[in-house]
């Protein structure tokens, strides 16, 4: 893959950023890599819920299945998992 100065510049602030997103929630790496370890398999249930400050609530979820599993571990073979 061929990278300009611009892609890697990007790539660069997006490194810094997510460094940033770590070091501000410490936790949320870890719960992802045990749910990553333990959990990622075909018939899991992901629940996502989102509440505003100004209390407006989100729910949702989704059953995974194989395409969703070749999807996410594609997406960490990006981040180097």
């Amino acid at each position: 893959m061929n990278m300009n100065f611009s892609q890697l510049a990007k790539l660069q602030e997006m490194k810094k950023r997510v460094d940033t997103f770590r070091r501000n929630h410490p936790k949320f790496p870890l719960f992802l890599d045990a749910v990553n370890r333990d959990a990622m398999k075909e018939g899991t249930i992901i629940e996502i819920s989102v509440t505003s400050p100004e209390g407006k609530h989100y729910e949702t979820n989704l059953k995974l299945n194989r395409d969703d599993l070749d999807l996410l571990q594609a997406l960490g073979q990006l981040n180097g998992r």
